[in-house]
């Protein structure tokens, strides 16, 4: 498979590794600002972006609610409900959790049961609004997560869209809602909020918003531990750029993005009194980084010393094999370099970690990316083989999903 054939000619051009767009007071992916000064040419604007995505949303959303029905089928079948599965089920308890009751203050020596391992804006987020809407904080937590989503997989399209065409970001947006654990996208889980964080701040890089990317990789930061990859996205890139221009934009983009994971794991350490408070919880959860030696041990023992591996490690155990060769392809293709940055150190973290193997391919579902090399070849295939491939990923992530929550033993 090679992603570097020629492109269709109304996709526009891609921004090489260290090639910076122009300011956006010179250039919008809108084009003309309307009434400049006020409110109007951005409410445009806006709408001319959620017209352009709709398509790619409702493709999103068929895939999900196949997976939805294919899981509500067999929860029937064996008598399981539904909606505590999604909303109240193994991380999502840890964030409720923390919404209900605050955070630890100490320490302990417990494994894999301190919760200032969780970052705080999602459970934070949920306490507020459910505030303001009706129902438990743990429907609050579920439609923040599904609506987080929908933000998320736009972002994925803008950025498609504007690296290659319509045509790519539609396949990119459907390839990232079709993921083996895609079914996580709806569950009250944070990789849909820091996703959407992501992604829009990966498009603001590309379209020089820099303040818009400092901010949301900050927001990203105080939403999952791999916040950092988002904000190395965006300080590296935004540095190297001041190399052409100086920009006091760029330059606070720099400092601004790392400034809420930075900010919670100073709290951690104000908290627990030392310096190193996040790191010691990591190791009471075993997440510490041992550069991959972990990491190949699971991968041989699922392939290799295991006569009959468990379906869903096989799942997981593909799913980073597949995205070390994406990347590969990524680089190959010169993808512009805050995605290279990204998706490169999401990867070393998660392929880097000593700590539980099975969520592994959960934790690389923001690394969208990756599937762009998917994305370019479907594009290009003959109508017949990309329905069936289309086919193929809908019908295999709706039956993962399943799998995932009702047979596999531990969790997602």
């Amino acid at each position: 498979m090679s992603s570097t054939a020629s492109r269709p000619t109304s996709s526009p051009p891609r921004n090489a590794p260290g090639a910076f767009p122009p300011n956006t007071n010179a250039n919008t992916s809108t084009g003309t600002r309307a009434g400049t000064g006020t409110g109007t040419g951005t409410l445009c604007a806006l709408r001319t972006h959620l017209r352009r995505a709709t398509p790619a949303l409702l493709a999103y959303a068929a895939v999900r609610l196949v997976g939805l029905l294919l899981l509500n089928q067999w929860a029937h079948h064996q008598h399981h409900g539904v909606w505590p599965i999604l909303a109240t089920q193994w991380d999502a308890d840890w964030y409720l959790g923390i919404a209900h009751h605050g955070y630890t203050h100490h320490l302990g020596t417990r494994y894999d049961a301190n919760n200032l391992a969780f970052f705080p804006l999602y459970p934070y987020l949920v306490k507020a609004v459910a505030v303001l809407t009706p129902g438990t904080r743990a429907t609050t937590g579920l439609a923040i997560s599904i609506a987080a989503s929908f933000l998320a997989a736009w972002g994925v399209f803008a950025v498609g869209h504007h690296l290659h065409g319509r045509r790519v970001a539609l396949l990119l947006t459907f390839l990232w809602a079709a993921l083996p654990v895609g079914l996580v996208q709806w569950m009250g889980y944070t990789e849909s909020l820091f996703t959407a964080f992501a992604a829009w701040s990966l498009y603001a890089v590309l379209t020089g918003r820099w303040l818009w990317a400092g901010t949301l990789a900050s927001l990203s930061g105080l939403t999952r531990p791999t916040g950092i990859a988002t904000a190395a996205a965006v300080t590296v890139t935004a540095l190297l750029s001041l190399r052409h221009r100086f920009s006091p934009r760029a330059l606070a983009a720099a400092a601004l993005a790392p400034a809420g994971w930075l900010a919670y794991l100073g709290w951690v350490g104000v908290r627990l009194g030392r310096w190193d408070g996040y790191f010691a919880v990591q190791r009471l959860w075993h997440n510490e980084w041992d550069g991959g030696v972990e990491t190949l041990r699971r991968v041989r023992e699922v392939l290799v010393q295991d006569s009959t591996p468990e379906l869903f490690l096989v799942t997981v155990t593909v799913t980073l094999l597949v995205s070390v060769v994406l990347y590969a392809l990524c680089v190959w293709d010169r993808q512009p370099l805050p995605l290279l940055v990204f998706t490169g150190v999401l990867l070393l973290i998660v392929l880097g970690s000593g700590g539980v193997y099975f969520p592994r391919a959960r934790f690389l579902m923001p690394a969208f990316p990756l599937l762009l090399p998917l994305a370019l070849h479907l594009s290009r295939a003959s109508s017949r083989f990309r329905a069936l491939a289309v086919t193929a990923a809908l019908l295999g992530s709706a039956y993962c999903g399943a799998y995932m929550v009702l047979v596999w033993p531990s969790a997602p």
